[in-house]
């Protein structure tokens, strides 16, 4: 059946600038980390895109390792955008990274200009694409001179396969060398994507006034500090989850009695506000300006839901967030 996109997708949502570019991103962003393998239905996946269209967001974000395996992710993607969403590839802002392990040998990671450019291209083709929006270096690389990396960055806007540049992972005194070499180089960096959530603030220690200073989004990835920031784990571990299924970043030790206090005592603000921890959880990493976007995963389509009606209740009272601060001691 041919997908129609619903009509009034546009007012469902809140769009917020990318630092100082003309960019705009949709509040809430969808991650194609999981759940667009082969290991999942290709029907799942296409419902879980077309409503998160439907619902307004716009941002569909991925890597050239997610899978599983590595690729598999970005084939399926295409697949799906060339059966449903093509007609709609204007109001689409795809971003895809390099940066981890993707193939054999000395040139399938990191940072070299080598591997970003031949990475970006077998994106390009795995999604059957001309260019992305947002191609972003995926974590620092220790060996490779920043330089020779931002320069590739540079390189493939110049030559029309990304429009935009960005970092993701970088520490605030790498972010700053990087920002500042792109920006030398005429091709100002568009975005930083950071781990950030009530859990990990890493952020605050200098990340954010650093984006900030230099007009630079950031797009927050795990918000819900993998699923703990949700009511998912007050009452055990269900058997569908992540922690049941054996996944490496979400382990059973990890669910210490300290961290699920914090977790309860979290979710009775959030029933406080009348709202769900999850829908909470999001609206906190929002509150500061300088985060553009919010970038979460999805298995259903009421995750999505979810998010999105959170934007209703996103702001706190000075008491709220003293609360929550005191929950997380």
């Amino acid at each position: 059946m041919t997908y129609h996109p619903h009509a009034g997708r546009y007012q469902q949502m809140e769009y917020r600038r990318s630092g100082r570019s003309g960019l705009k991103l949709p509040a809430i962003s969808l991650g194609l980390w999981h759940n667009f393998g082969d290991n999942t239905r290709v029907d799942n996946s296409r419902e879980l895109l077309r409503h998160a269209f439907d619902r307004g967001i716009t941002h569909f974000d991925l890597a050239n390792n997610y899978g599983p395996p590595p690729g598999s992710a970005e084939e399926n993607f295409g697949r799906i955008l060339r059966e449903d969403f093509r007609p709609y590839r204007d109001e689409l802002v795809i971003s895809t990274k390099a940066g981890y392990t993707m193939w054999d040998g000395p040139y399938g990671d990191w940072g070299s200009r080598k591997y970003l450019i031949s990475s970006l291209d077998q994106s390009l083709k795995r999604m059957g694409l001309e260019y992305v929006d947002i191609f972003y270096h995926h974590r620092p690389d220790p060996d490779t001179p920043l330089e020779e990396t931002m320069r590739a960055l540079d390189q493939v806007v110049r030559q029309g396969k990304a429009l935009y540049a960005a970092i993701s992972n970088y520490p605030a005194d790498r972010a700053a060398e990087a920002i500042a070499i792109l920006r030398d180089l005429g091709t100002p960096c568009l975005i930083h994507q950071p781990r950030y959530s009530m859990f990990e603030r890493g952020p605050e220690n200098g990340l954010l006034e650093t984006l900030g200073d230099n007009g630079v989004g950031c797009i927050a990835f795990s918000p819900l500090a993998g699923g703990v920031l949700t009511d998912r784990y007050l009452q055990g571990i269900p058997e569908d989850s992540r922690v049941a299924s054996g996944s490496k970043f979400l382990r059973e030790d990890q669910l210490t009695d300290e961290k699920m206090e914090k977790v309860r005592r979290l979710n009775e603000i959030a029933q406080q506000r009348g709202q769900k921890l999850a829908q909470m959880a999001l609206a906190w990493t929002l509150r500061d300006a300088r985060v553009t976007s919010v970038l979460i995963g999805a298995s259903k389509t009421a995750q999505i839901d979810d998010a999105v009606e959170m934007l209703a209740n996103r702001h706190f009272t000075i008491a709220e967030l003293s609360a929550i601060e005191g929950a997380l001691l």
